[in-house]
């Protein structure tokens, strides 16, 4: 053997061991003798040891998957028929222990005969079975990718800033109301498209990636071809590694069903659900801006209350009251001067803000507005009072007034024009009283609030009796609040609880009461046989959406049980505003807490509340008991109003109940539960308390 056959047997021995390590598998196929020789890289990448399998040329082809044979037998054919520059293809193989190897078949011709046919075809197999499930695993991922991306109509764009193109996906192009295709798209696409009043802000925000290098989320109305303007969102984020000059990557996705939402949740915030003015929260902001700048900007705050609104609802019905009130809500709306704003400040009253110029009449508003009314049929009937309105203003040019002040300037004026005929419109300092009335509200409710703070609101109570029994077998009673000024002198219930309705704190003095009421004594109300309180509740209250959140909290924390607390709302309070009241009866109900329709019989659709409102217990007006003795129709209504009770399984309570024969008549009718100053006199709420443990102490 010369020295270069060993050079080149070392050199093959080196290229052996080489493919070995490699883990390569070669085959070399003897295509005049049809013979086929494995390398052992090959039999050990697929399991086997060198001669377990037999000697079979076509030995690949009985391990080949049979999803694979056709391409495989292809690439190969169309080599050997020199229609391809060499064997090139991916396949299965099984392995000894049943699963599929991926390999890479690569290979070629290396002789020909003399008659210049192939006579010998030498390949490699590689085994890429970890790169395709890689690939399996990233296929997926993308699958689920364009999944997610389809179902939020998100589409995908870049921008290159050294070659200066933008490409945008399907998806994009048909987010901006274009052909749906994936390309190219000309620097000025997006721009171009981007509503005017946006334009800037936009450009603006979108390059700031670029700059800060965190991801931007921005909004936008752009305009499509068609001339339809959607709302866009779009995610940027800048990355310095693609390209010279780094790349722009973002989303876009088009969230103008959102944006509608928002400004219909934003707008329902703001407005009446009603009449679609303003609401009371609305117009206290309106109201505070205004102020701060009264002194350059003078303006005239006007205060509407309707007349004879209750008697149209007790003719015609609630509906026909729901339908008056949008009615006069567009009146209102309609009348205001440029720059002014209209609100609902709650059940049928109303406020209006309007700029002022120097000698304008101010009460040519209001006139406007209250011809209007009397111009318009509200329905009711011939038995019913005309609805009209009274309406009080003031000019306000002063920056330091309170926003409480300025409402009760216009609010006394509102009152005076009430007080001299109502279906008038008087300015604040004008009429009977007019100096003192609203004023003395508005400071009223500033006492109530402080009084809060500083235990100047007290408790009190008066009980509710089973007729001839004593109050230890019912244990009910009726939580009252009183209010001691600063000087020690009791302000009336009557005085300070329509003073905090007036001034929108209703349902703040409400939640107050009943906190107070269940910290202090929600231990003695803890199941059947215990204390029970009723609270009055307001017409905001019942509006208010927290309502129910703030009482479940309060009962847990006071461990007092939901079954033992009445909540008492007025007629008026549930003609105010139907559906709440109506959603708030049937959340009561759901708690197990008990409800009672108080002053029943104020109104002639009385009877009909209690087809919507699935109550405990009625309280009849004190109208028709006070005198009961001395008229046969108030005893008729009583007589009325309890066999209706009795024959849907509603508790009666009689309220007023002012002397001995009054007791008995009511007994005689068949009504069992009174409450009056003959059987108890208003007293604190923790000597009732404290005086009912010590009669069961001693039992």
């Amino acid at each position: 053997m010369t020295g270069e056959d060993e050079k080149n047997g070392a050199r093959s021995d080196l290229w052996a061991h080489a493919i070995d390590r490699a883990g390569l598998g070669v085959w070399d196929a003897d295509l005049a003798s049809g013979g086929c020789y494995y390398s052992p890289s090959w039999l050990r990448m697929l399991g086997y040891a060198p001669g377990e399998l037999p000697d079979d040329p076509d030995l690949w082809l009985t391990l080949l998957h049979p999803d694979d044979r056709e391409h495989a037998l292809a690439s190969g054919d169309r080599h050997i028929a020199g229609l391809s520059e060499r064997i090139d293809t991916e396949m299965r193989l099984r392995h000894k222990d049943g699963h599929w190897v991926w390999v890479l078949d690569r290979g070629g011709i290396v002789a020909w005969d003399e008659s210049g046919k192939p006579s010998r075809v030498v390949g490699v197999q590689t085994d890429i079975t970890r790169r395709k499930h890689a690939e399996d695993r990233l296929a997926q991922i993308n699958a689920r990718f364009r999944l997610a991306l389809a179902a939020s109509g998100t589409g995908i764009w870049h921008h290159d800033f050294e070659t200066r193109t933008s490409f945008w996906d399907a998806r994009t192009h048909g987010i901006y109301g274009l052909p749906a295709i994936d390309g190219e798209v000309p620097l000025d696409y997006w721009s171009a498209q981007l509503h005017p009043q946006d334009r800037e802000r936009a450009e603006r925000e979108h390059m700031m990636p670029r700059e800060t290098g965190e991801t931007v989320q921005l909004r936008y109305r752009m305009i499509r071809a068609d001339g339809e303007v959607r709302h866009i969102e779009t995610l940027v984020c800048f990355v310095a590694e693609f390209g010279g000059a780094g790349q722009f990557v973002g989303t876009v996705r088009d969230v103008t069903d959102a944006c509608l939402r928002e400004e219909a949740l934003d707008h329902a915030a703001r407005h009446d659900q009603l009449t679609g003015l303003l609401n009371r929260s609305a117009f206290d902001v309106e109201l505070a801006a205004a102020l701060a700048g009264a002194a350059e900007r003078h303006f005239a705050i006007y205060y509407i209350d309707l007349d004879y609104f209750k008697a149209l609802n007790d003719f015609a019905g609630h509906a026909a009251g729901d339908r008056a009130l949008q009615i006069i809500g567009g009146i209102i709306a309609n009348a205001l001067p440029e720059g002014g704003i209209a609100a609902r400040l709650g059940g049928d009253e109303f406020a209006i803000l309007a700029p002022i110029a120097k000698g304008q009449d101010m009460a040519g508003l209001g006139r406007a507005i209250l011809s209007e009314i009397a111009d318009t049929s509200f329905g009711g009937n011939a038995g019913s009072p005309k609805l009209g309105a009274s309406i009080g203003y003031a000019l306000i040019c002063d920056a330091a007034i309170s926003p409480a002040d300025a409402l009760a300037r216009a609010d006394d004026a509102c009152y005076a024009a009430k007080a001299s005929g109502r279906n008038r419109c008087m300015a604040f300092g004008e009429g009977p009283g007019a100096s003192t009335s609203g004023l003395t509200a508005a400071r009223i409710v500033s006492e109530t609030i402080d009084a809060m703070e500083d235990g100047r609101l007290l408790l009190f109570g008066q009980q509710i009796h089973i007729l001839g029994q004593p109050w230890s077998v019912s244990h009910r009673c009726e939580v009252l609040a009183r209010l001691v000024d600063r000087n020690g002198k009791l302000i009336a219930p009557a005085a300070f609880i329509p003073a905090a309705e007036r001034f929108g704190m209703a349902a703040r003095l409400d939640r107050w009461i009943v906190r107070t009421a269940l910290q202090r004594h929600g231990n003695a109300m803890r199941g059947e046989g215990d204390l029970v309180l009723g609270f009055n509740l307001s017409a905001q209250t019942l509006s208010d959406p927290g309502l129910w959140q703030f009482v479940d909290r309060e009962v847990e924390s006071s461990q007092a049980s939901h079954s033992n607390l009445v909540f008492e709302i007025t007629e008026t309070a549930a003609v105010t505003n139907f559906q709440a009241a109506e959603r708030f009866v049937h959340a009561a109900r759901e708690r197990k807490c008990r409800v009672s329709l108080d002053d029943f019989g104020s109104g002639l659709s009385s009877f009909d509340y209690l087809r919507r409102f699935p109550v405990d217990s009625i309280k009849i007006n004190g109208d028709f008991v006070e005198n009961l003795a001395g008229s046969a129709f108030d005893q008729a209504v009583v007589r009325a109003i309890n066999d209706v009770a009795k024959a849907i399984g509603l508790t009666v309570v009689a309220e007023k109940i002012e002397d001995d024969g009054t007791l008995a008549l009511l007994a005689g009718l068949g009504i069992r539960y009174g409450q009056g100053f003959f059987l108890h006199r208003p007293e604190p709420l923790d000597d009732i308390v404290t005086s009912l443990e010590r009669g069961r102490a001693a039992m």
